[in-house]
């Protein structure tokens, strides 16, 4: 009799340890998404800024404005130096139209010498008397465009400081990049920022990639585009699950991370598997998920 209940002891034990095994996932791991912190391009008071966290924004949304006073003041200031300077030109630039007239006179009069002289009808000193005043005329052109040389390069660096000034005016609009959730804010409208300061930090949602980490033996099991099941902790059900697809397989070993798996299997060698789950609200960056290579598992 004590032999029967032993031999079923060891049945019962042999039947857990079988289902323990077959109940277990393929790997585990925890939600990422791809987080981008939006900064400041340029300095001074935050006149607006309507964000909050957990809002859902659209690509190219304005989401902030940076005064931007004192930087239209300054382009004021060099639209009218421009405009000091341009005049000063323009006596050059009216002898420049002068002297384009007498030269489209003079090549004229070197085109009919030198048809004239195809028919001999003039001579070769006519033809180079006509040569020689259009060359006169285009030497006082160039003279006068040399003089004229300094105020072009001022006015062009007049311009290139406006082209500044205005790049700065856009950067002070800031615009959301993407599409996604404000996760982090960083300033609030009243504030005075500076360059490279953070604003916000946003995410996309609707996609989560879930990184688990399998040994070696399991390579030979999955592929990229291979369909899984993704199955997180749930109140009403044990489990609840969501399709996924794995979108990237690490070619190098690592170990595994600490809040992955027990003690004794950090030290073993894994690989880094990438699995992207569309999100229906419920999943949240941080959150622990299990990857199945098949729903009956």
């Amino acid at each position: 009799m004590k032999k029967r209940i032993a031999i079923l002891i060891s049945f019962s034990i042999f039947g857990f340890t079988s289902c323990s095994d077959e109940d277990r996932a393929d790997g585990y791991g925890n939600f990422e998404a791809t987080e981008i912190t939006i900064s400041s391009e340029a300095q001074g008071k935050i006149k607006h800024f309507n964000i909050q966290e957990g809002d859902e924004i659209e690509a190219g949304i304005q989401v902030a404005l940076i005064d931007t006073t004192q930087l239209h003041l300054e382009k004021q200031q060099l639209l009218a130096s421009k405009k000091t300077v341009a005049s000063k030109s323009q006596g050059v630039f009216s002898q420049i139209e002068v002297l384009n007239q007498k030269l489209k006179l003079v090549e004229r009069e070197e085109r009919r010498m030198k048809n004239l002289f195809a028919e001999k009808a003039a001579t070769q000193r006519q033809v180079d008397q006509a040569e020689g005043e259009v060359n006169v005329i285009r030497e006082e052109i160039n003279n006068v465009k040399t003089k004229n040389s300094p105020i072009v390069n001022e006015v062009q660096s007049i311009e290139a400081q406006i082209a500044k000034i205005d790049d700065l005016i856009e950067k002070s609009m800031v615009e959301n990049p993407l599409k996604g959730t404000v996760l982090a804010q960083y300033a609030e409208a009243g504030e005075v920022t500076s360059f490279g300061r953070p604003l916000y930090k946003i995410a996309d949602m609707e996609i989560l990639t879930l990184r688990v980490y399998i040994s070696e033996t399991q390579l030979s099991d999955i592929q990229v585009g291979q369909d899984v099941q993704v199955k997180i902790d749930s109140k009403k059900e044990d489990m609840k699950s969501y399709p996924g697809r794995i979108t990237w397989i690490s070619s190098s070993a690592e170990f595994t991370p600490k809040t992955i798996q027990t003690k004794e299997e950090r030290a073993n060698l894994v690989y880094a598997v990438d699995v992207k789950v569309a999100n229906d609200g419920s999943l949240k960056i941080g959150m622990p998920a299990e990857m199945w290579l098949s729903a009956s598992e």
